[in-house]
């Protein structure tokens, strides 16, 4: 058999094996016209598609609901579901309109769903990668892949790949259910604490960087100001349980980047805050304890791993011949650096 043949059967394999794994996509959109239409074509695009795709207009009023109406004509697999319109905007709404597109799919036959958020693009094959990694790996409960926002992207030297962002989540059916969902929080941190479940209940977590899919719209800004939005961000990681101490030193790393000391600052300002004033969790305590264990593990591996290769940077050093001179000793730091 030729390797040209050999690729092709390959292929063909791969393929029908997708095409076996359906999967249904549930996106809630408040008020999103400015860029639901871009995700809507990037489904539309997909070398598989989603046996349903509902999207619920969590009372939007600007535009949302006759995007998506103009294309649920043209796509049977795209329904849109209208919720009445509410003043109050918070995160427990998302999880609202994310069950009652849920109850929409709920007695389909499929074995992934999706949450979609209305503001994200990615390319062609984009489903169809994380679908054959749900084959690959039977344990695999939550997939997805990293973000861009402009220039921005997570820096996985600190960000574990078991972290799966919020934007684009992919459950497995089993581990969908074995979480419960997605249960309503107003403070937020409910694509979260249903990874964290799934881990905690022996289902493995994922981040595959060999893809990214673009959020266009800056984390939590829909409607908050930016400088409000790290100190709500720290109140919510200590209600979600997040480890003092390791929190001291995300904020510490945080307050390296632009603008510099505010957002890291401003995140740890309302972590202590929520601590002194000992808001209560909004979480279980078993939840609590299994998420500061991995956080201060991996802590433990990150500063364990410094350590070494500190010292094989130190071998290399006295590995290195003294110089002779100063031609020589220049050449020894010029490559050494």
């Amino acid at each position: 058999m030729s390797d040209i043949t050999k690729e092709l059967t390959e292929l063909k394999h791969k393929v029908g094996q997708t095409n076996s794994v359906t999967y249904v996509l549930i996106t809630a959109a408040r008020n999103e016209a400015q860029f639901i239409e871009l995700t809507i074509k990037s489904v539309i695009a997909q070398t598989v598609r989603p046996l349903k795709w509902v999207i619920v207009s969590d009372g939007s009023t600007d535009g949302t609901d006759e995007i998506v109406t103009k294309y649920a004509v043209e796509h049977d697999w795209i329904e849109l579901v209208r919720m009445p319109e509410r003043r109050e905007r918070h995160f427990a709404g998302k999880a609202g309109a994310f069950n009652a597109g849920h109850s929409r799919v709920a007695g389909l036959n499929f074995r992934v769903i999706g949450n979609l958020d209305a503001d994200v693009t990615f390319d062609a094959g984009y489903f169809d990668f994380l679908l054959r990694n749900f084959i690959e790996n039977p344990r695999l409960g939550v997939a997805g892949t990293p973000f861009r926002e402009g220039t921005l992207q997570y820096d996985y030297r600190f960000t574990s790949i078991e972290h799966v962002s919020g934007q684009i989540q992919l459950f497995r059916r089993e581990c969908f259910e074995d979480v419960g969902g997605y249960i309503p929080r107003k403070i937020g941190g409910i694509d979260l604490v249903a990874v964290i479940s799934a881990r905690m209940k022996g289902w493995q977590t994922r981040s595959f960087l060999e893809k990214s899919y673009v959020h266009h719209r800056p984390m939590n800004t829909a409607t908050q100001n930016k400088f409000i939005v790290p100190l709500k961000g720290g109140r919510t990681d200590f209600v979600l349980g997040s480890h003092p101490v390791w929190e001291i030193f995300r904020c510490f790393y945080q307050m390296t980047r632009r603008p510099v000391f505010l957002a890291g600052g401003l995140r740890l300002a309302g972590f202590l805050w929520a601590l002194v004033c000992r808001v209560e969790k909004q979480v279980p305590a078993e939840l609590v304890r299994f998420r500061r264990a991995e956080q201060m593990h991996r802590l433990h591996s990150f500063f364990n791993n410094l350590a070494h290769a500190a010292f094989r940077r130190a071998d290399q050093d006295k590995a290195l011949p003294e110089p002779r001179s100063r031609c020589e000793k220049a050449t020894v730091f010029s490559t050494h650096q």
